[in-house]
């Protein structure tokens, strides 16, 4: 029998994978793990995660693990002064108590999801920012693949 080198299987578009990860800001403030509940589950090449994550697990195998710098262009995007808005406190729902910090989920006219933060509350007026609460940070992840579900 000769001794055939068997290669790790590596992850691809269209497969099913679970991972352990870290996020931390640039600074080194962790936001965000798993590794004190359950690993995440996505499938590669549909979107359902950030880009910067997608694109560091291809070529990946089950053991890997990697830390990976994800400019914020590929992550929650750019901070858009733009997505910042005013409107009147009287055009929200009536029994709606405005209060910074409070998340409001609206409809885009194409029927896309819109989610707002409170930022700013005056006697007449309500500010609202639709950018991602880490659009415009670049982030650092720590990710360990844990398994390959399927092709």
């Amino acid at each position: 029998m000769k001794n055939e080198k068997v290669t790790p299987r590596q992850a691809k578009r269209g497969d099913s994978v679970i991972v352990h990860y870290t996020a931390a800001l640039s600074d080194g403030t962790v936001f965000d793990s798993t590794l004190s509940r359950a690993p995440l589950q996505f499938t590669l090449g549909q979107g359902e995660v950030i880009s910067g994550l997608e694109h560091a697990v291809l070529g990946m195998s089950p053991g890997d693990c990697k830390t990976l710098e994800i400019p914020a262009s590929q992550a929650y995007g750019p901070y858009l002064p733009e997505a910042v808005t005013e409107m009147a406190r009287g055009d929200l729902p009536e029994d709606l108590e405005p209060e910074v910090g409070r998340q409001l989920q609206g409809q885009h006219p194409d029927g896309r999801k819109l989610l707002a933060t409170i930022v700013n509350v005056s006697e007449d007026r309500v500010t609202l920012d639709g950018n991602h609460p880490l659009a415009g940070e670049d982030l650092v992840l720590d990710v360990l693949l844990v398994s390959i579900l399927s092709d």
